[in-house]
């Protein structure tokens, strides 16, 4: 019987098969493909427009105050074309598909998703590619002496609480994405609650949590993101009545700034606010610092802070309205900002977030077949992915690279909650 050759296409459509599955995260965010560049390919630059969401105020009495629709939007930047090149003999193209995929297919694109992963997960931090800000909330579980130890089942509940507060409507789908070493812990002080007995059977044969276990589906990822925290000691507002992007601070003599992207803080009487509502969450508002670079301002000086999410104060009437508002008040002078959890620890960054939070945009990449390059492009499930191969006859080599050309962005910060775990 002749052998059955693999073919290009078989193989690209395995490779996508396989990349949609190898990686927690990815298969747990909003994926979006443009099939306007299907005919001519995209080249890195393009840009795709994203809407963002809508805030409107609520009137009182018979009289309106019509508000005008501006849409809002961002332009999501295709600047990631991620690749991984491997070589492979002729002898492997009469493999079977099964076999071809476990020896040479499996290990490159898991490869491949996880550094994807790992981009996106990225965003967390920083606002980069487009995103609206970093993620801006913050829980964790602490000792007697405030330093953070493994979350438990409080923590995670005190993550869900906090995505309602910020407008996740009731029904949405919630994902907990953690690091295996923090799954161990979590099925261990799971055990001993009073769960049912399905999901408690279920976590002692597998070691895995379950889906729908307060209120989150559960799953495990070896890409979530470490965090070292930097130092906020001895800092204080400069300056009354601050809105914006921005805070003005002052840095005492003893004290210092030292932040890193992604460190979350605290400023004295400075209240969240319900998204829904506006009125006030009876807890600190959280600000994240907003930079790709660790900042740092000397003792006895001054400086600015990026924080996200922006200063936009309510006033002093309960629940007032006011679009995008975030906070009761613009910080006084002299208030002392704190740092979310103890200067210089590590701790696993977990997340408790809506899968819509995340947005991963890709496109189709160019295809050219000529010069003895061979080219298939597949799209699946909101990803495309090419493939070009070409043969050398000196070495009895197929040369192939696979490729995938996204843009990717936190559009919902206020939809992410990372949940600390001690290293």
């Amino acid at each position: 019987m002749a052998n059955n050759l693999l073919t290009i296409k078989m193989i690209t459509r395995e490779a996508l098969r396989l990349y949609r599955n190898s990686n927690s995260f990815l298969k747990n965010v909003d994926t979006q493909y443009d099939s306007s560049f299907a005919k001519t390919g995209a080249k890195i630059g393009n840009n795709l427009n994203i809407r963002l969401p809508n805030d409107y105020v609520v009137g009182t009495g018979p009289t309106i105050t019509p508000q005008g629709t501006t849409e809002r939007q961002t332009s999501l930047s295709i600047t990631n074309q991620f690749n991984v090149a491997m070589s492979f003999s002729s002898s492997d193209m009469a493999l079977s598909l099964d076999d071809f995929s476990k020896r040479i297919l499996a290990p490159a694109v898991n490869r491949l998703a996880g550094q994807v992963a790992m981009t996106l997960m990225s965003t967390v931090d920083a606002a980069t590619m487009g995103g609206q800000g970093p993620a801006q909330h913050f829980v964790h579980n602490t000792d007697g002496s405030g330093n953070t130890i493994s979350p438990t089942a409080a923590t995670v509940l005190q993550g869900g609480a906090i995505l309602t507060n910020n407008g996740v409507p009731e029904g949405t789908r919630r994902v907990a994405m953690v690091d295996p070493m923090t799954e161990a812990r979590l099925v261990t002080g799971f055990s001993g609650l009073f769960n049912p007995q399905s999901k408690i059977g279920d976590q002692f044969e597998t070691g895995l949590l379950s889906k729908n276990t307060l209120g989150f589906d559960w799953y495990r990822d070896q890409t979530i993101l470490k965090h070292n925290t930097g130092t906020l000691t001895g800092v204080t507002v400069n300056g009354a009545s601050q809105t914006g992007t921005a805070l003005t601070v002052t840095v005492a003599a003893g004290g210092s700034v030292s932040l890193n992207p992604g460190d979350v803080f605290t400023v004295a009487g400075v209240y969240g606010v319900n998204y829904t509502t506006g009125a006030s969450t009876g807890t600190l508002r959280q600000f994240t610092y907003n930079g790709t670079e660790t900042l740092t301002i000397a003792a006895s000086g001054s400086g600015s802070i990026p924080i996200y999410p922006a200063l936009t104060p309510t006033g002093s009437t309960p629940g007032a309205q006011v679009a995008y508002g975030t906070v009761t008040a613009s910080p006084a002078t002299g208030a002392v900002l704190t740092l979310a959890n103890t200067a210089g620890e590590s701790y696993r960054a977990n997340l408790l977030y809506v899968p819509e939070a995340f947005t991963m945009a890709t496109a189709d990449l160019p295809m050219d077949n000529r010069q003895g390059v061979e080219m298939h492009r597949e799209s699946y499930d909101g990803v495309s992915m090419r493939m070009a191969q070409q043969y050398n006859v000196m070495t009895d080599q197929f040369i192939t690279r696979l490729d995938v050309l996204c843009g990717m962005a936190l559009l919902r910060p206020e939809w992410v909650v990372r949940m600390a775990d001690a290293i």
